[in-house]
């Protein structure tokens, strides 16, 4: 029993972590796609305009806190996760501020499409018999929804080096942009603070309301 209780928790954590790396590979081609869209071929010419996870692998953000996280190891203190930052050259740009948002958004924007898939098909196997269908609804489906969309909320902070730290340096004046770029030097510590105080509950938990209402209206899920 206890031999089959071991196993079931290794197919779990490879299952959720197979989901982590879908999401963040989706997330960092959607930014190259839309930097390419957008004039800058940086990212194609370097091989990250692909579906093919390893180019956007990050050692820390991809492999290590994902397992940790999702074994537990870090207390369940949620899944968090990012790939190998997408090299852009603002320069190619054809209209600078604008393009910049568009790319940056791209990321998040993918991960709430897949949520919206992933709500979609839900209710689709809601529908149907077999048992095959429940179990790709809980083991994949279900997960894939969630984690997409706290991961899009969560890459939408405006904490640097975060995709929404580069809408709010847009919305900012030059002098308060100089200042916001220094401020990104310490961006990480600065998340890491926001992510252990009672405002990163509030956050999270409204985001997760967000996502309970979609869940029943499009997947039907209670």
């Amino acid at each position: 029993m206890e031999a089959e209780t071991w196993q079931s928790a290794v197919v779990m954590v490879a299952l959720k972590y197979m989901i982590i790396v879908l999401i963040i590979t989706v997330h960092e081609w959607a930014h190259a796609w839309m930097a390419n869209r957008c004039g800058d071929s940086t990212a194609r010419y370097l091989g990250r305009m692909t579906l093919n996870p390893l180019p956007h692998l990050d050692i820390i953000g991809t492999v290590i806190l994902p397992l940790l996280m999702i074994s537990g190891a870090l207390g369940g203190v949620g899944i968090l996760g990012w790939g190998k930052p997408v090299p852009v050259n603002p320069a190619n740009f054809r209209h600078y501020r604008r393009d910049d948002i568009l790319v940056s958004m791209a990321g998040p924007v993918s991960n709430l499409i897949m949520t919206l898939l992933a709500l979609v098909l839900i209710s689709l196997t809601g529908l149907m018999p077999w048992a095959y269908a429940k179990t790709a609804r809980t083991l994949f489906l279900e997960p894939l929804a969630w984690i997409s969309f706290m991961l899009a909320f969560f890459n939408l902070l405006p904490v640097p080096p975060l995709d929404g730290s580069h809408v709010l340096r847009h919305l900012l004046g030059w002098q308060a942009q100089r200042a916001f770029d220094w401020l990104g030097q310490y961006g990480f510590i600065l998340l890491l603070i926001f992510i252990n105080t009672p405002l990163s509950d509030w956050y999270f938990g409204a985001v997760a309301f967000v996502y309970a209402v979609f869940a029943v209206l499009i997947g039907g899920l209670s």
